[in-house]
């Protein structure tokens, strides 16, 4: 039989318990409400005036907007190491809400693979995927080459004097120029950049002859005033922005690549404020303007919710694994 004492002090534990669950229900009930109560910084891993980054500064009012509690944006580029310093910087932020950031594939999931990281794609709450941009071959409009059996016969002519700026090391750039050096049986030369923006500075500038970057990149580019030619396009189908540009496949080139770029921020955040900012960004999604803004920026949207995003970056990471198996990417 208990004791009257120790009676008391189960009921006492009891009730202590119980005031400590109402607390924290209550207490991330109050932070989600409360949430954000300081700027938010956004981090592009790349430079700018890419395409992240123009998308990141261009969607910054919307996510405002839908956080309420007048949310600040703060957009902070961290270029460098084929986006593995911004990532790195992402996974290890405080996982508080105050810092989310956009992860880009194959990178984020190539670069774990071809050495040691900070990070994986499971290093991440994800928020949603926002783009999926096709990748693409372009040269400057005074360029010779028109298609990809030109450059493939230039290059036989040539080897190594075709140089190929990228966004950096396993980038979706960098694999497709190494696919299409296997399915045509040249050599060209690999020129990694900090990001899209500087490849294509580089292009224009003359200082490489192919700009490997992204449909919706180049197509900014070019709205720019600096015309460029595409000799293909790296998606299943031609995108509904060109029409009249041939797939990589439509060429006999079995080269079929694109970028993801989604939202994260770092792992274990409080689930009311994930909550709060997964539907932020599905709510700027449907916002119609957001999507003109899209449109009129060669962006091409393709939202994923954070279960989907999941399943499509463990997808794309046991296949990068096997390729790696393959045939390593590395430059040697």
């Amino acid at each position: 039989m208990q004791q009257p004492n120790k009676r008391r002090t189960l009921r006492v534990l009891a009730a202590s318990a119980a005031l400590l669950s109402g607390a924290a229900i209550f207490g991330g009930t109050a932070i989600a409400a409360g949430y954000p109560e300081r700027p938010i910084n956004l981090i592009v891993s790349y430079g700018p005036g890419g395409g992240t980054d123009l998308v990141a500064r261009m969607m910054a009012p919307f996510l405002q907007k839908y956080l309420g509690n007048d949310a600040r944006i703060v957009v902070l580029n961290r270029p460098g190491a084929g986006g593995a310093i911004g990532f790195t910087e992402l996974a290890r932020a405080q996982p508080d809400g105050y810092t989310i950031g956009f992860i880009n594939t194959p990178n984020m999931l190539t670069i774990p693979i071809e050495r040691k990281s900070n990070f994986t794609w499971q290093s991440y709450d994800l928020l949603g995927n926002l783009i999926d941009d096709p990748g693409a071959f372009t040269v400057r409009s005074d360029n010779e080459m028109k298609t990809l059996a030109d450059l493939s016969a230039y290059a036989k002519k040539n080897p190594g004097k075709v140089t190929v700026g990228t966004t950096g090391t396993g980038s979706d750039d960098h694999l497709a120029m190494l696919r299409f050096e296997r399915a045509s049986g040249v050599k060209l030369s690999h020129i990694p950049y900090k990001g899209a923006g500087e490849v294509r500075g580089a292009l224009a500038g003359g200082e490489i002859t192919i700009g490997a970057i992204n449909v919706g990149e180049a197509l900014q580019y070019q709205k720019g005033g600096t015309p460029l030619r595409f000799l293909g396009q790296m998606g299943k189908a031609r995108s509904a922005a060109l029409p009249d540009v041939p797939t990589f496949k439509e060429q006999g080139y079995d080269v079929e690549l694109a970028s993801l770029r989604g939202l994260a921020a770092p792992k274990g955040l409080p689930a009311e404020v994930r909550g709060k900012l997964v539907d932020a960004v599905k709510r700027t999604l449907d916002d119609p303007e957001f999507q003109t803004k899209a449109r009129d920026m060669f962006a091409p949207l393709r939202y994923l919710p954070p279960a989907d995003y999941a399943r499509e970056l463990a997808a794309g990471e046991a296949e990068f694994q096997t390729l790696w198996k393959q045939a390593p990417w590395l430059d040697k």
